[in-house]
C-alpha cells in the first residue's frame, strides 16, 4: 500500500519519496504519493517526477487492483529504477481547481437534497445527477443559494468514524451510484462547517478547499434531463 500524503495535506504540492517498482504497463509506485489516484469521480493528478539526471512528465495517477498508487508517465522515457529517491511535484493549478469543484459539489448536494445517482469532476466545471423527477425550479435562485454558502466561508475539515458508526448512520451517504469504502476499519468523512455550524457531512476520499470562499464564484452551466427519474446539474467554476 502507498502511504497517502494527500490524504493528511491537500495543500502538498511535492514531497520527495522513494520509487518502490514498476508495473507491467509502465506506471511508477511510490512509497508514498501527493499524487491523487483516479477515484470517486475526481480524475488523476498529474505533474512530474524528478530526480537526480532525469525528469519525467506524469499525465495521469491510478489505483492498481491492491490499493497501490500507479503513476502513469505522459511519454515512454526511461523510468527512474526500484530504489531511487525522486521528486514528486503536482500540476498545482490543475489539482487546485479540482479541490474547488469537488467541494463546490459537495455544497450542489446541500441545496438540492435529494439522492446522488453520480457525478464528474473537472478543472473547470463538475455535475451531479440526481433522483429528480422533476426540475429543479429556478436555476438562478439554486446558484443563488450555492454562492451564498461559498461567500460564508464555512470550514472544511475531516474526521473519521468507524465502519460500524456509518453502517449505524447509512443517511450519511449521499451517493447511491458508489458507496463508501469500507472493510479498513473506518471511513473518512468530509465535514463543510464545525460542529455546531454543519451543513454537510459525508464520506468522502478526496481533496477539497480548507474554506468554501477559497472556491470562488460559482455559476449553474446548465440542468439536463437524463432519463426517467435523474437530472444533472452541471456547476462551472466563474473564473
Amino acid at each position: 500500500m502507498t502511504e497517502l500524503l494527500f490524504r493528511d495535506d491537500a495543500y502538498l504540492q511535492e514531497a520527495r519519496v522513494r520509487v518502490i517498482g514498476h508495473t507491467p504497463e509502465g506506471g511508477i509506485l511510490c512509497d508514498r504519493s501527493v499524487f491523487y489516484p483516479t477515484g470517486g469521480g475526481q480524475p488523476g493528478d498529474s505533474g512530474w517526477l524528478i530526480w537526480e539526471g532525469g525528469r519525467l512528465p506524469i499525465a495521469t495517477t491510478v489505483k492498481a487492483a491492491d490499493g497501490a498508487v500507479v503513476l502513469v508517465p505522459a511519454e515512454p522515457l526511461a523510468l527512474p529504477p526500484p530504489g531511487t529517491e525522486v521528486l514528486q511535484r503536482l500540476d498545482w493549478g490543475r489539482r487546485h481547481r479540482h479541490m474547488r469543484v469537488h467541494t463546490a459539489l459537495h455544497l450542489l448536494s446541500v441545496v438540492v437534497p435529494l439522492p446522488v445517482t453520480g457525478g464528474q469532476i473537472g478543472a473547470e466545471r463538475g455535475r451531479l445527477d440526481f433522483d429528480m423527477p422533476d426540475p429543479p425550479g429556478d436555476a438562478a435562485a439554486l446558484e443563488e443559494r450555492l454562492n451564498a454558502l461559498v461567500e460564508a466561508d464555512l470550514q472544511v475539515s475531516t474526521l473519521w468514524i468507524g465502519d460500524d458508526e456509518l453502517a449505524a448512520n447509512p443517511g450519511l451517504v449521499k451517493t447511491m451510484s458508489v458507496r463508501p469504502p469500507m472493510g479498513q476499519g473506518r471511513v473518512r468523512l468530509v465535514r463543510i462547517g464545525t460542529a455546531t455550524t454543519q451543513v454537510d457531512l459525508q464520506p468522502c476520499g478526496g481533496t477539497h478547499v480548507a474554506r468554501t470562499a477559497e472556491i470562488g464564484r460559482l455559476e449553474i452551466d446548465r440542468i439536463e434531463k437524463k432519463g426517467r427519474q435523474n437530472r444533472r446539474v452541471v456547476i462551472a467554476l466563474a473564473d
